[in-house]
């Protein structure tokens, strides 16, 4: 590989950043973490840092939205996970958090608040610029090695994951490590004709992809469900209301042109499942009013996507059909799940989401890559470099012409 990992360093005694992904679903009503998937993932980098001072640093959430908080709940499921005293502290690059640092000894463990906290690591910036903020400046410092360990993020620029690594030595963590390898493990024996399921909230990140997907030969076969899907079928006029998101006309516009200039690639659900007096109803899409809030796919949808994901080479599926949360409308993520678990193809399950499904109904075992990354895995398909991974392999060029 271009990058470094731990093995490539002595790590006793060492200041360690590690910057990882425990971003986690909130429930919003509660506030309370609803999935620990990516903090279970960091165990392992964590286990393997055991003779270093190790400072542990994330993000949560996007500001202003409900999953956007501080990280008290974080730092409580990691010390049970880790088995060792983890120190919380509510701050990020004050003095607080500076002097902590300095106070650390070896084998201690410290986690720093929301990364979020801080205005810099809201934006993108260029590795150069990076290193020149704020953040960077006032804790680069204080530590010997860089460690990055959180690919869902990888497709960012931000301060954390572009400017430590800029300026100090730094390299993958234990899950990086094992997600570069793997993909590029799969990406030269992978098979047409290759299908893609996608779902989830994420419309703008998915609409920018899609069409690299098609163009480097990633997807002979788009099937869509999710918002996504909503966006889709807007823009074929099978729905015929707006559907209430955020830079929606825009989304269907590019939708719109991708059906046109890819007619034969794209699969949109033919019906649906819907709450009527708190239960589920299968409707056509076609007999949509609005108002109705659409929570699965529907049978004759998940009968055709199964038939497709079967004679498939490849197939890559990420964000979930529905909202399986819910008993009644798991019927859509647990069907195409086990559809892709059933197949002979090469399996990519992607997002943090599907891989609590796949543990929920047992299918882990028959999946030859899971991933809790959602767009970042996306993009790595489509070839593109994520600016995350090129931070790590311009930090080894680096440390190897010393």
């Amino acid at each position: 590989m271009k990058i470094l990992t731990l093995a490539d360093f002595d790590l006793k005694g060492k200041t360690v950043l590690l910057r990882v992904d425990m971003n986690c679903p909130i429930d919003p009503k509660t506030g309370e973490i609803s999935g620990a998937k990516r903090i279970e993932e960091v165990v392992e980098t964590i286990d393997a840092l055991k003779s270093s001072k190790v400072v542990v640093a994330s993000h949560q959430g996007r500001v202003g939205n409900k999953d956007y908080i501080g990280m008290e709940q974080h730092a409580k499921i990691l010390e049970k996970l880790v088995g060792r005293k983890i120190k919380y502290i509510q701050d990020v690059i004050g003095s607080l958090a500076q002097t902590e640092i300095r106070n650390m000894k070896d084998g201690d463990i410290l986690l720093l608040d929301n990364l979020r906290l801080c205005a810099e690591e809201n934006y993108e910036f260029t590795p150069e610029d990076a290193s020149n903020t704020i953040m960077v400046k006032r804790l680069a410092g204080l530590f010997d090695l860089c460690v990055l360990d959180c690919f869902p993020s990888a497709h960012r620029s931000h301060p954390s994951l572009v400017g430590f690594s800029h300026i100090i030595p730094a390299c993958a963590g234990k899950v990086v490590e094992r997600e570069v390898r793997n993909l590029e493990e799969i990406l030269t024996v992978a098979k047409a004709p290759h299908v893609v399921v996608l779902g989830g909230s994420k419309v703008t990140d998915r609409l920018e992809a899609i069409k690299m997907l098609i163009k480097r030969g990633r997807a002979d076969q788009i099937l869509l469900t999710g918002l996504i899907a909503n966006v889709f079928m807007r823009a074929q006029a099978r729905i015929k209301y707006p559907l209430g998101i955020k830079g929606e006309e825009e989304a269907v516009s590019k939708a719109h042109a991708l059906l046109g200039e890819y007619p034969d690639v794209f699969n949109t659900p033919v019906d649906v499942a819907i709450t009527k007096d708190g239960e589920r109803s299968e409707l056509d899409v076609r007999l949509l009013n609005k108002g109705d809030q659409i929570y699965d796919l529907g049978q004759k949808t998940i009968e055709h996507y199964s038939k497709i994901i079967a004679s498939a080479g490849t197939v890559f599926i990420s964000g979930p059909p529905g909202f399986f949360e819910m008993e009644n409308f798991s019927i859509g993520t647990k069907s195409l799940l086990e559809s892709v678990a059933n197949s002979m193809a090469t399996t990519i399950v992607s997002g943090g989401h599907l891989t609590s499904a796949l543990k929920k109904y047992g299918l882990a075992e028959r999946i030859t890559h899971i991933s809790t990354a959602g767009g970042a895995l996306v993009l790595y398909l489509t070839g593109e470099k994520l600016p995350m991974i090129q931070s790590l392999e311009s930090a080894a060029q680096r440390y190897k012409s010393r």
